[in-house]
């Protein structure tokens, strides 16, 4: 047994409450090395009871690891439990907090792993409307100009050539005059880059929390907005910026102006004074942006001016969650304040994190419900876009991706393929639209939330920012209605497929550039097959049903022939 790849810590993911009455439990092992793997649990104060005893079952496996996990219950959710472990000879051994025993735990009882007891307050409650969603991106100033009266200085032609200070007059109230068009695509989730004032066309940089930037329109109109979204079953998802502010927000003035005698020197970090947007001699956003200062989020008045913001449009405006920039660089108590604000003012609202890598200390069911995705991100790019990596290793970074996080974190991720901070999709796989189709329909059938950035359902492409930020095409004789029609039906079926939405996920097939998955429901099951070939590929179906696009019916071991950079989706 290979005993240096056996691991088990009873904190997430490896044990967590799935809910009032159930422990979740995960041990991992080395790949392959484990024939048999069991849990032997009890209440923590009996002491004369015998352990109950549950076969694990195999839940994940990379290129190094095997998962298994288990779900146990006890009357009074307190928990002692140990691990037998057989490996593919038939040895065994036992396994606590101790590590590895030759002889039976059950008279060592105090050296077991202890989850002490599940509190209702530890449960994570998932917001149950959010694992169903399809999240659209929206950068507001290049989506739609419906109101140009308030048209920023300098505002270019809409389509014109992008530069990283470009304004094209996109507002709220263009984003109000397609909402058809978003209903009509099928998208439940509007997310919106930051709308409040500030002087860049990003909005990073924010110089005031509690209003909106004159060149989108108005408190007004944003709450219209929202007004709408909702009479259309659409959500919305505000931006915020709560790690820096811009320099010209209200407390980073007064710093300037008055230097150390400033009531607000300390909701920023200065070096040195005096503080000088020239010398940048203060702490920002990244390397020297002067225009980005960093906020003291351990500060109590920061952190109660940034609470009452995050309230403000939950319960004022009508807001359904927030998207929250660089959150990685807050710290996790604020986030903690953050998670019961919000939630108190809507206790269905979600909170996102923008984590571009892994985020389980964010993820325990106390901060954040879900990040944007990037590891999702940047493995579709590498398989689907440039084709870099073969389906093993594919497989291998989503597997790890999936054991890092709860279950329910999981089924909440944004998985997306692009953003206002990457290249688009388009761009990554050369202009290949076969291929572009090819990671969407992945992307509606893997578990988690499927993300579209604005344009992508019409074949725009675009390659790193600002070029990526380019303006959305009305004309309909300018865009690929095939693929809009495209990203209808993968809509569609997600939307109206229990085992998409809400089923479980195996990986059933990856090699070279062949994948195969399947989801399932207990009312239905979803066999999803791509080929990734630039060639033709002989695929023998595991299961009968029927091919959810054309209708036709599927035998279990049919060879099924597949054109190249395409997928067949069975309902079985």
């Amino acid at each position: 047994m290979n005993k240096y790849a056996v691991y088990h810590l009873p904190d997430v993911p490896y044990a967590y409450p799935k809910d009032d009455h159930t422990l979740t439990v995960r041990l991992r092992a080395a790949r392959g090395d484990l024939k048999k793997c069991v849990i032997r649990y009890k209440d923590r104060y009996d002491w004369t009871s015998s352990f109950y005893i549950k076969e694990m079952k195999l839940k994940e496996s990379t290129g190094l690891f095997a998962f298994f996990e288990a779900n146990v219950q006890l009357e009074r959710n307190r928990y002692r439990y140990y691990f037998e472990l057989t490996d593919q000879e038939g040895n065994l051994l036992f396994y606590d907090e101790r590590g590895f025993r030759t002889h039976d735990l059950e008279k060592n009882e105090m050296t077991a792993f202890q989850y002490a007891y599940i509190a209702e307050a530890d449960v994570y409650e998932q917001p149950e409307w959010h694992g169903k969603s399809v999240v659209y991106q929206i950068f507001p100033d290049r989506f739609h100009n419906g109101d140009p009266s308030i048209n920023p200085p300098g505002t270019q032609a809409w389509g014109s050539e992008i530069t990283a200070a470009s304004k094209f007059g996109g507002d709220l109230q263009g984003i109000m005059d397609k909402l058809d068009y978003l209903e009509d695509l099928g998208v439940t989730v509007v997310y919106m880059t930051p709308v409040f004032p500030s002087s860049s066309n990003h909005k990073y940089n924010t110089a005031d929390y509690f209003s909106i930037d004159p060149q989108f329109g108005s408190l007004e109109t944003a709450k219209e907005l929202i007004r709408k979204c909702h009479e259309k079953g659409m959500k919305v998802i505000f931006d915020a910026v709560f790690n820096h502010t811009g320099s010209d927000f209200f407390a980073f003035k007064d710093l300037l102006e008055n230097q150390e005698n400033s009531r607000y020197k300390d909701w920023y970090f200065a070096d040195s004074y005096p503080v000088s947007e020239e010398k940048i001699n203060y702490y920002t956003f990244a390397v020297g942006i002067p225009e980005m200062p960093k906020l003291n989020t351990s500060n109590p008045e920061v952190r109660d001016y940034l609470l009452n913001v995050a309230e403000f449009w939950i319960k004022d405006a009508g807001i359904d969650g927030w998207r929250l920039d660089v959150s990685d660089e807050v710290d996790h108590e604020f986030w903690r304040a953050f998670r019961k604000r919000v939630k108190a003012a809507n206790p269905e609202a979600v909170i996102i994190g923008e984590i571009m890598h892994e985020s389980s200390a964010f993820l325990k069911g106390d901060q954040m419900d879900s990040i944007m995705n990037y590891p999702f991100k940047g493995a579709m790019a590498d398989f689907f876009g440039t084709r870099t990596i073969l389906a093993e290793e594919f497989d291998d970074i989503l597997t790890y991706n999936r054991t890092i996080y709860m279950d329910s974190v999981t089924r909440q991720m944004w998985n997306l393929v692009g953003s206002h901070d990457t290249k688009r999709f388009m761009t990554e796989c050369g202009e290949r639209e076969a291929s572009m189709r090819l990671a969407a329909a992945f992307q509606f059938a893997y578990i988690g939330v499927p993300y579209i950035y604005y344009g992508d359902e019409l074949g725009l492409s675009g390659g790193e920012e600002p070029q990526s930020r380019n303006c959305m095409i009305w004309d309909e004789k300018e865009r690929n209605g095939d693929l809009l029609e495209f990203f209808k039906k993968l809509i569609h079926i997600r939307k109206s497929s229990k085992a998409l939405t809400s089923g479980t996920y195996r990986t059933l097939y990856a090699k070279e550039n062949l994948f195969m998955m399947m989801r399932e429901h207990e009312e239905e099951t979803i066999l999803a097959i791509f080929n990734n070939r630039e060639t033709p590929a002989e695929v023998t179906s595991p299961a009968s049903g029927t091919d959810v696009l054309d209708g036709a019916e599927i035998t279990e071991g049919n060879v099924l022939k597949m054109d190249p950079l395409s997928f067949k989706w069975i309902r079985c």
